[in-house]
Formats: structure tokens, C-alpha cells, sequence
């Protein structure tokens, strides 16, 4: 789930950009040698989200199409016959008799005759009479050739309507006589494909891809095509089998409660409900970082009934901040404008309505909140900072850090304003005044962990790794002096510095794990650790971790992206499973790839 309140680029999406700026490596197997840092696997650093690697569109010259061919390509594997064998009417009608009288010769002779009358038949797209002879080619063969098999699967594929089914069961056969038969991986991914078999069709043509060693763009957009196909169809099917929405890990729920300013807890009517009280306790119990508690209160707190409009606008206001951390955009939407109406000045509530609209993708309607914020209070600081968030997503970091100075000129003392302007900053190339603005904000909040952490990130960027470690060594050292919870962000973050530093994969380890004991939820901690099991050829391990990292997926999108690692790794597994002498080629494959990358 996107979050406005998220003060910069999540740990996962840079794990994820890291890969897909370095290497396209294919790491498969033991036997492939990791040939650069920031290899992974292919498939998932091309196509796990919006930041894929985009190609230019190249124009190609036309072509004529050949006899045999397809908007597909070649179908057919053109073989000169060897004998005429006859009329087409006898040889399709011999017995098994007169074919069981014939010699072994003769019947090769034959089947060849028919396998090439079946090709004349193709290219003039009789494809029934072309099916007919590739069966008696079969029939009469006393070793059938994959060829039959294959060349009758594309009949059964250009059939009117298409025989899918056929096309499977035919390339499973071919492929059961020559396992390394590409036409007939390729026929059979279509098929596969179309028949909505999206796991066995990314298999197929994560073997096809392979095979070409990458070299032809048609293979390759077809794995990327099918992985994305699967991933949203498997996420789609796994959200709604989910029985109950659930919290996402504390990191999270602490930054995203921290990007708003604190606030003083309400006084009570005279002669207080229960539901009141429950409300008190729960707002007490949110500044305790105690979340599971806070929404349980509150939900009691609405179900026993709150005296007041400003209260009960309070209660509304947490518990659909609590749906939306849940990824219940709908249910969220609901109780916040419930909170506007009871109370149309509270404007956290409009400034929550506007993330749920930029949830939603209509940046329109969330303007028009922040700007219906505006309206009650125009020196609310929140306001600011938030509408700044939403600017930075959108890439408009100009106006961004217009916002965040506003936002730090009404309240100065919101760490997140000046980390987020230092990023804006950053952001716009000015990278002086951006370092600048991260130096003093250190020696204004030099008991906050955040400003190291962001700025340690910053410094990673520009490969200044030794600086970014001691950074985030500060920011953890501060955060273990705290009580707990503690935020592990910056554990992650030193992981991955000391990775693309050192190439020092037991030490990022180590960091994830620690990382992962403090908070098992941290999803940036997972995401790292998957990566990091894909560098060492653990694809194994990988897919337990991606499916983890799907299991702490809260929205769609990050669960597509989690399953689109995933399957992409489990296709490449799959493929070392079947073809296991492929293991020593594959790492000259993989070191040709890093050469030309």
C-alpha cells in the first residue's frame, strides 16, 4: 500500500531498483557463479512493477512470410520427403495390417511422405487434412519423430475454433521424445497461456528464454506478459480467500502514525460514557505504540457509544486510519468522511480522505481535500507536509519542498518536514543545499534515529558507502537507547549498504535477521533477505522468502509484486529441476549477460 506518510522511497522499492539498475542476471543453480553485485533473477527485475525496465520501440523491416509460416513465426519444420509413398487417399486409409507388413524402411519411407503432404497441406492452411497426416504419420512410424507430434499441434493450434487441449497433449508428446524441443515448448506456452495454465506457461517459456539465451525479445516479453498475468490473477485469488484484514508489521504502523504531529488527548464531557472512556484509553494506548490494543478500544468505544460529535469524530477518524493501514481503502473512506461530517474542521480527517483518494489513484479529489483542509485551518502544518507527500510521489519535488517549508515555518519541530525537504531537495539536483539541509537537521534532532537513517540512505546513492554504514550505525544505536519498539529500518538499510559496499552477503544477512527478530513483520527485511538468497544461487530459499513477503503483503500491488518474485524464481527453479546438465552452460550464459549489460 502507497502511503502518503511514508517519508521517503521504501527499503523494498530500492531493493527491488537496485536490482533492476544492475546486472540482468540469470542466477540459476549451484554450478552458475555470481558474475556481478546486483544480479537476480531476470524475470522479476524486468517486470515486478511500474519501474520496469522500459524498451524502446525499434521499427523492423518486413518481411515476407514463408510457406509454413505464421504471424507466429515458423511452424513447421520443412523436410524435403524422402518418398511420395503413394496417393494421398491410400496412404491415409492403409490398415494397420498392410502397415504391419511393411518393412521397417518402408514405413519410415511412408511416414515421411505423409509428414511432408502434411506440410503442403499446411501452408495452404488446410489445416484438418494436415492433422490427418501427421496421425498416419504416427500411426505408420514405427519411432514416431517430435516432428509429427509438434507440426499436428500447430494444425490443432490454427484450427477453427483452436483445439488447445490437442496442442498440449501433442507437445507433451513431442516433448517426451526430444525434452529440449523448442517449437514445442513454444507451441505448448501459447497453449498453455491461452488455456489460463499461467504456471505452466511461465515455465515453458522461462525454459524457451533460456534455451535462446535471452536473444529474442518475442520469448522474453512473453515471460514478462505471463508472469504479470499470473501474479495479479494469484494475488486477486489470495485476497479474497484472506478471512480478515490484517495489520501490517510495526515499522509501518509507527511511521505512518508518527508522519502526523502529536496531538493532545481530548477532555471529557462531564458525566462521561463508557464508550468515552474506552476512546481515552485508546488514544492512550496509540501513544504507547500498543496499536492491537488502540484498535480493539476503539471499536468498543464506537459500539458502546460516545457523547460527544468531536469524539466520536475522534474514534472514526482512528478506526479508518486503522482500516487503511489494513488496505480497506473502502471501509477507511467510510469512516473518515463519517468524521468529516460530524466534525467538518477536523482536518487530519481531510487529510486522510486525500490519502485515500491518491490510494485510489484520483489525485483531483485529493487536492480538493487538502484544499477543503485548507479551508478550516490554513495553518495547519499537517496539511502542508502531507500535500507536500503527495507531490513527491507524483515527482513534483519543487513544490514538494515548497510545501515542506511551509510546513516546517508554521511548526518547526516535526522531524519528518526537514528530512522530507533534504529528499525533495535532493531530488531536484541540489545535491549542496539537500546535504546541507540534512547536516542541520542532525544537530537540531540529535536524539531522533530518522534524520541519520534518511540521510545514511542518501549518502548510499551516491556510493559514498563507508559514510552511509556510520550513518545508519548512529540511527540504530539511537533507536536501541529507546524503549521498544525499536524501528529496524535503519538494520536494513546497513545490510544493504554493506552488500553493494563489500559484497558482503553474510553480514547483510545478519542484519536482516536481526531485523526480522525485532520486528518478524518488517517486509523491507524479507524483501532484503530474498534478494540476497537470489545472489547466492539459493533460489530455493528465495521462493520461502518471496512467499513470506506475500503473506505480509496488505494491498494488491504489493502482493503482485511479491508473487511476480516469486513465480519468476520458482519458473528458474523449475527449469534447473528438469534440466539439470544446463547448470555449467548457464554461467557462461550468465557472464556473457553481465559482459553486455
Amino acid at each position: 500500500m502507497s502511503s502518503t506518510a511514508a517519508p521517503s522511497p521504501s527499503v523494498v522499492e530500492r531493493v527491488q531498483n537496485f536490482v533492476q539498475e544492475h546486472k540482468k542476471v540469470v542466477l540459476i543453480g549451484a554450478a552458475v557463479a555470481v558474475v556481478a553485485i546486483g544480479g537476480a533473477a531476470y524475470y522479476a527485475s524486468s517486470s515486478a512493477s511500474e519501474q520496469a525496465v522500459h524498451k524502446k520501440d525499434k521499427k523492423k523491416p518486413k518481411s515476407k512470410k514463408k510457406k509454413g509460416t505464421s504471424d507466429d513465426g515458423p511452424l513447421l519444420e520443412e523436410v524435403k520427403p524422402t518418398a511420395e509413398g503413394g496417393e494421398d487417399d491410400d496412404e491415409l486409409v492403409m490398415t494397420n495390417e498392410r502397415i504391419a507388413a511393411l518393412s521397417t524402411e518402408e514405413r519410415s519411407k511412408v511416414a515421411a511422405s505423409l509428414k511432408s503432404k502434411g506440410n503442403t497441406a499446411y501452408g495452404k492452411r488446410e489445416f484438418k487434412k494436415a492433422a490427418e497426416y501427421y496421425t498416419k504419420a504416427i500411426q505408420v512410424s514405427s519411432k514416431p519423430e517430435p516432428t509429427f507430434f509438434s507440426n499436428r499441434a500447430a494444425c490443432y493450434m490454427n484450427m477453427a475454433p483452436p483445439q488447445y487441449e490437442q496442442v498440449v497433449e501433442d507437445c507433451d508428446a513431442a516433448l517426451a521424445l526430444d525434452r529440449r524441443y523448442e517449437k514445442a515448448l513454444g507451441r505448448r506456452a501459447n497453449a498453455m497461456e491461452t488455456l489460463g495454465r499461467f504456471e505452466e506457461a511461465l515455465r515453458d517459456f522461462t525454459a524457451l528464454t533460456i534455451f535462446e539465451q535471452f536473444k529474442k525479445e518475442t520469448t522474453t516479453n512473453a515471460v514478462e506478459r505471463v508472469l504479470k498475468k499470473l501474479a495479479e490473477t494469484k494475488a486477486k485469488e489470495i485476497l479474497t480467500a484472506r478471512p480478515e484484514a490484517r495489520l501490517p508489521g510495526q515499522t509501518f504502523i509507527s511511521a505512518y502514525f508518527g508522519a502526523f504531529r502529536p496531538r493532545l488527548l481530548p477532555t471529557l464531557p462531564e458525566n462521561s460514557t463508557s464508550g468515552d472512556w474506552r476512546l481515552l484509553d485508546s488514544l492512550k494506548a496509540l501513544e504507547a505504540q500498543d496499536y492491537i490494543h488502540a484498535l480493539t478500544l476503539a471499536n468498543e468505544a464506537l459500539e458502546q457509544g460516545i457523547s460527544w460529535d468531536a469524539g466520536k469524530a475522534e474514534a472514526l477518524n482512528l478506526r479508518g486510519t486503522f482500516k487503511f493501514l489494513t488496505a480497506d481503502v473502502a471501509g477507511a473512506k467510510a469512516d473518515l468522511e463519517a468524521s468529516i461530517a460530524l466534525v467538518p474542521s477536523y482536518t487530519q480527517s481531510w487529510v486522510k480522505v486525500a490519502s485515500v483518494f491518491m490510494e485510489q489513484g484520483d489525485p483531483k479529489k485529493t487536492f480538493e481535500c487538502f484544499e477543503e483542509a485548507l479551508k478550516h485551518n490554513k495553518n495547519d502544518p499537517d496539511i502542508f507536509y502531507h500535500r507536500g507527500q503527495v507531490l513527491f510521489i507524483m515527482g513534483k519535488f519543487e513544490e514538494a519542498a515548497n510545501d515542506y517549508i511551509k510546513s516546517t515555518e508554521l511548526d518547526d519541530n516535526f522531524v519528518f518536514s526537514h528530512i522530507q525537504l533534504a529528499v525533495a531537495l535532493y531530488k531536484t539536483q541540489n545535491l549542496s543545499k539537500a546535504m546541507d539541509t540534512f547536516r542541520q537537521t542532525l544537530q537540531r534532532f540529535p536524539q531522533r534515529s530518522e534524520p541519520y537513517n534518511y540521510y545514511g540512505e542518501l549518502l548510499l546513492d551516491q556510493g559514498r558507502f563507508q559514510d552511509a554504514v556510520e550513518k545508519f550505525e548512529k540511527a540504530i544505536e539511537i533507536e536501541n537507547a529507546k524503549p521498544p519498539p525499536m524501528n529496524v529500518l535503519a538494520l536494513v538499510n546497513k545490510g544493504l549498504a554493506l552488500f553493494q559496499w563489500k559484497n558482503d552477503i553474510r553480514a547483510a544477512e545478519q542484519c536482516c535477521e536481526e531485523a526480522l527478530r525485532i520486528d518478524p513483520e518488517s517486509e523491507a527485511a524479507v524483501a532484503t533477505l530474498a534478494q540476497l538468497s537470489l545472489q547466492q544461487n539459493k533460489i530455493d530459499v528465495a521462493v520461502k522468502l518471496f512467499e513470506r513477503q506475500a503473506d505480509l503483503a496488505r494491498s494488491e500491488p504489493e502482493l503482485v509484486s511479491a508473487l511476480t518474485y516469486k513465480y519468476a524464481s520458482a519458473s528458474q527453479l523449475q527449469f534447473i529441476r528438469d534440466y539439470p546438465e544446463m547448470a555449467t552452460s548457464l554461467s557462461g550464459i550468465a557472464q556473457e549477460m553481465a559482459r553486455g549489460a
